[in-house]
């Protein structure tokens, strides 16, 4: 593994873990189009012989320092259908699968950040809640694919 093994990289080690594992949520949805919850990838890695206990995925999801098995990164690597490199290096390059969503991803994002405006500004500063989502209704159209132009040349 080619991890920074230090005992001041271990905060940034499990940040950058659970950055990837977050964005494999995001961007990869199981064959009927639903996101991997921990019933799937828990039943995934059992299927593939290792064990994920729901502890151990939540803390990875959400940052927190544990030591984590390369067995373990390959066999969450393997139910998302990516090089397990990418878990297990941390400058790994993102997996063409991951990379292929990125603007989906970016939009889902921006909704979410759109809707908490919503939530939170609309009693409080009606003014600034407008401001906030044109800004970002706008980025959001902004990372929506341009339609396909190409003209069929027969």
């Amino acid at each position: 593994m080619t991890w920074k093994l230090g005992e001041e990289e271990k905060f940034q080690r499990a940040q950058v873990l659970a950055a990837k594992v977050n964005l494999l949520l995001d961007a990869i949805v199981d064959r009927s189009g639903r996101p991997y919850d921990y019933p799937v990838i828990g039943a995934g890695t059992r299927k593939i012989g290792h064990y994920v206990s729901r502890t151990r995925w939540s803390r990875l999801r959400n940052g927190q320092d544990q030591v984590v098995p390369d067995e373990c990164l390959r066999a969450i690597a393997t139910v998302f259908g990516v090089n397990p490199e990418y878990l297990l290096d941390e400058n790994a390059p993102l997996p063409p699968e991951v990379e292929a969503e990125l603007p989906r991803v970016r939009i889902k994002r921006l909704s979410e950040v759109r809707d908490f405006a919503v939530k939170a500004l609309a009693v409080v500063d009606p003014e600034r809640l407008k401001a906030i989502t044109e800004i970002l209704d706008e980025a959001i159209h902004s990372s929506r694919p341009a339609p396909d132009t190409k003209t069929d040349r027969r």
